[in-house]
């Protein structure tokens, strides 16, 4: 015959239900980051005590009859109730300690509550044992064929079927713990890959915004720079020309510290906090900038922007910067067209250069800034498209919804 655990009380089946939530709820913090070892430690004071607890029975194997508790108990309690303290530190010592303390139990007939701790511990060994899985099983199934074989010699009349039972139901807490520490770590390896995919997210993001503030800069100062060699016969010329390489690298300067203060994880309080989004009329100093870099823009803006247009002003912006450097760096000196229009519900952009244009076909370049931008305006859910125009030259277009999220 097997009985399973009764306590006498239904307070204290309620209290043991509600207990590992109330712990989560409520325990201090430092409690929360003990070592597992004191963690568990309640656990094994608890089927102790509940073991002295009137008409509190546990796992009974065959018919012997009750045995009171007695001193001796005390031994036999206390080798059940408190490897479980090491039950996730060393399952397989728990699982041993316990194992030797329920065959005592049962071959005295004590039948004490904290035989209990057998299950518990076989459900820890198959969560938490790492090596030598399969060992410890062995040697567990084989230790038991000779308590089945005593128990059969104190009590002929108990079926062989009921020892069959019992095991398997041993057989599966140990399957239950196994299915448990296979999800813990499968939930571990997505926490993992999810992780790694972030990280890449994020290096392809932060990729992206140098190439968009360095490029652009570097770009306009290579080109001023190299103007003003040929500008000596003329001073004032030559003056505009260094000053505008100038103002371009305080610009460029200016476009990392912001870039690093969106990197810094302070960013969100206090002065780190800036907009996001370029100020009005920041377009219009791109164009000024690529026009003192020497290459004749023609500036048009319709419609009037939206109050709040999420992350579109700043894709907006990147298309213009990234199909005006193209212009400078393949196309220079050649006629170059921004329009943007700001409608309702969208912001459409659009940047011809007569000429190439673009460095998705030119020796040297990689066609990235262009990529970059397809990603950052499908994000949106927008439309965008680069290549040649029909009538010569190249038109890079893009339809952004407004008001999308950052």
């Amino acid at each position: 015959m097997i009985t399973p655990p009764i306590i006498g009380t239904v307070t204290l089946r309620r209290a043991l239900n509600r207990w590992p939530a109330l712990v989560r709820r409520r325990a201090p913090q430092w409690w929360r980051h003990a070592d597992v070892t004191v963690r568990d430690l309640p656990l094994g004071l608890l089927l102790f005590a509940v073991s002295f607890v009137p008409e509190s029975h546990g796992t009974q194997i065959g018919g012997l009859p009750t045995r009171p508790l007695d001193a001796q108990a005390l031994l036999v309690l206390a080798l059940q109730s408190f490897p479980l303290v090491v039950r996730r530190r060393r399952p397989a010592v728990c699982l041993a300690l316990v194992s030797a303390g329920f065959a005592v139990d049962q071959l005295l007939g004590y039948h004490s509550f904290a035989s209990t701790a057998l299950p518990i511990a076989l459900l820890s060994a198959g969560a938490h044992l790492e090596q030598r899985r399969r060992t410890v099983a062995i040697v567990f199934s084989v230790a038991y064929v000779p308590l089945a074989v005593a128990f059969a010699r104190l009590d002929p009349g108990e079926p062989p079927s009921e020892l069959v039972t019992f095991y398997l139901s041993m057989v599966l807490a140990w399957g239950l713990g196994s299915w448990l520490r296979s999800t813990r770590v499968a939930d571990s390896e997505h926490r993992l890959r999810i992780a790694e995919e972030t990280r890449t997210a994020e290096r392809t993001r932060i990729a992206r915004e140098l190439h968009d503030v360095v490029t652009h800069h570097v770009t306009a100062m290579v080109v001023q720079a190299e103007a003003a060699r040929y500008l000596t016969a003329s001073p004032e010329r030559l003056d505009r020309s260094l000053t505008a390489v100038t103002d371009t690298g305080r610009r460029a300067i200016a476009d990392l510290r912001h870039l690093l203060d969106l990197l810094n994880p302070d960013h969100g309080t206090g002065h780190a906090a800036e907009a996001r989004t370029p100020p009005v009329g920041r377009l219009l100093t791109l164009v000024e900038q690529t026009r003192l870099a020497g290459q004749p823009v023609e500036f048009t803006e319709e419609g009037t922007p939206a109050e709040s247009t999420g992350s579109a002003d700043l894709v907006a912006f990147r298309v213009v910067q990234e199909a005006l450097t193209n212009a400078l760096k393949y196309a220079h000196g050649s006629r170059t067209s921004v329009r943007v229009r700001h409608a309702q519900k969208e912001i459409i952009v659009e940047v011809t250069t007569d000429g190439s244009g673009s460095g998705a076909g030119s020796p040297g370049g990689s066609g990235r800034g262009l990529a970059g931008l397809r990603e950052r305006v499908d994000v949106l859910g927008g439309e965008f498209s680069a290549g040649r125009a029909t009538a010569g030259g190249f038109v890079v277009r893009a339809r952004i919804p407004a008001g999308s999220p950052s």
